[in-house]
């Protein structure tokens, strides 16, 4: 409860903009006091800070290529122009992300951050189709009243696979890059065709500039969402006449794969009378973050502790995920030697060899060694390649009623 109270609190001070004076007032933040939300609003911090900077360079490169060409008068009214259309632009990012200035106390401590990608995180990963594919099947046209129906219509399920063609005998590069015997096919280590059940977790954190739904232009948001057969409306918690409502929610559902693996996050609209209105929706294919060797499961935060606002998430311990990525890359590793350093094929990752618990025990482990290994799992030649960090990722909502047009 009191935690739920703590979160309360914050996410007030989050939600309005507000709440950022009595923070600056207390002396060295508690590690008690900060949570998840603390590490959420440093990164937001970091990344708007990160887009200040782009844009005063780019905005001095502008003005540097204006000033070799010279044109005396008309440079002025252009840079004029210019700052004119980037404060509207400015303006909006602040809109956007009503954040609690908390300048006094990054300097003091350095809260562990994460990765906010202002995008979905299919288009930072080349959409998870790493080796499977997704290919719509669809259904075959009969007559001409078929001619008429969309792709979308026609569809009656998908294929997943990949498909490889390649020349027999091989050339060296290529079994070079396999890593085993190509004779046995370029299809080893792949997961069985077998349903699995998995428990997918869903954080919702929070919706900006969201479409009024209301004659009152504001909207009263609630989230929805759908999972094969599980269907769960949170229709007594919407958040009233609010377009920017932070949520702060996370669900829990089972599913089965391949069968239920097209997660729907949809927020609706609550309405007193009549039935509610979807204000929009993203649907994110859970089985190819499932697959993906860039490990889609559940990111790699940047640090490894057993407690605090930062505990280890992920039910694998780093240790335990780099054996089993070296084992099915067929790496060599991890050595774990002394003095701090671990062997993965031929690199070598340095880091510190000891952890507190909760009581401020040290205690000797290996895991800060394995995670420095995974956080750049990208240099390791042939098996490597980029893993997900632990983040939050940003996502339009589509409405099938107004395609196209982010809600």
């Amino acid at each position: 409860e009191e935690e739920k109270e703590k979160k309360k609190k914050k996410k007030k001070g989050g939600g309005g903009g507000g709440g950022g004076g009595e923070e600056a007032e207390e002396e060295e933040p508690d590690e008690s006091m900060l949570d998840w939300w603390s590490k959420y609003f440093a990164s937001i911090e970091t990344m708007k800070e990160h887009l200040r900077q782009q844009e005063a360079a780019a905005a001095e490169a502008e003005e540097k290529e204006e000033m070799e060409i010279g044109e005396g008068s008309k440079a002025p009214a252009k840079n004029k122009d210019k700052d004119k259309s980037k404060a509207p632009k400015d303006d909006k990012k602040k809109k956007q992300q009503p954040v609690p200035e908390l300048p006094e106390k990054k300097n003091k401590q350095k809260i562990d951050e994460l990765k906010v990608f202002n995008k979905e995180l299919e288009a930072e990963f080349d959409n998870f189709e790493d080796w499977l594919h997704t290919f719509n099947l669809l259904r075959g046209k009969i007559g001409d009243n078929d001619d008429n129906a969309t792709e979308e219509e026609r569809i009656v399920g998908r294929f997943k696979g990949s498909v490889c063609v390649y020349k027999v005998p091989l050339p060296e590069d290529v079994a070079k890059e396999a890593g085993y015997d190509p004779a046995f096919g370029m299809f080893q280590g792949i997961p069985s065709n077998d349903p699995i059940n998995v428990l997918v977790r869903v954080y919702v954190v929070r919706a900006t500039d969201l479409h009024p739904a209301d004659i009152n232009g504001k909207a009263d948001p609630y989230i929805a969402i759908r999972l094969g057969k599980t269907d769960i409306k949170d229709k007594e918690n919407y958040i009233s006449k609010q377009l920017n409502p932070v949520f702060g929610k996370s669900f829990d559902i089972e599913a089965t794969f391949p069968m239920e693996s097209m997660l729907t996050v949809a927020v609706y609209d609550w309405d007193l009378v009549g039935t509610d209105d979807l204000i929009g929706e993203t649907r994110i294919d859970l089985e190819n973050r499932f697959y993906s060797k860039h490990r889609a499961t559940c990111g790699v935060s940047q640090t490894y502790s057993v407690h605090g606002y930062n505990a280890w998430r992920d039910p694998m311990k780093p240790s335990q995920i780099l054996s089993k990525l070296c084992k099915e890359g067929k790496v060599d590793g991890p050595h774990f030697g002394p003095g701090g350093r671990v062997k993965v094929a031929n690199r070598v990752f340095t880091g510190p060899t000891e952890i507190e618990d909760e009581n401020g025990q040290k205690k000797p482990t290996d895991e800060h060694l394995a995670l420095a290994a995974l956080r750049h799992w990208e240099d390791i030649p042939r098996a490597g390649c980029r893993l997900v960090p632990e983040h939050v990722e940003t996502r339009p909502l589509l409405n099938p009623d107004k395609p196209g047009i982010e809600q």
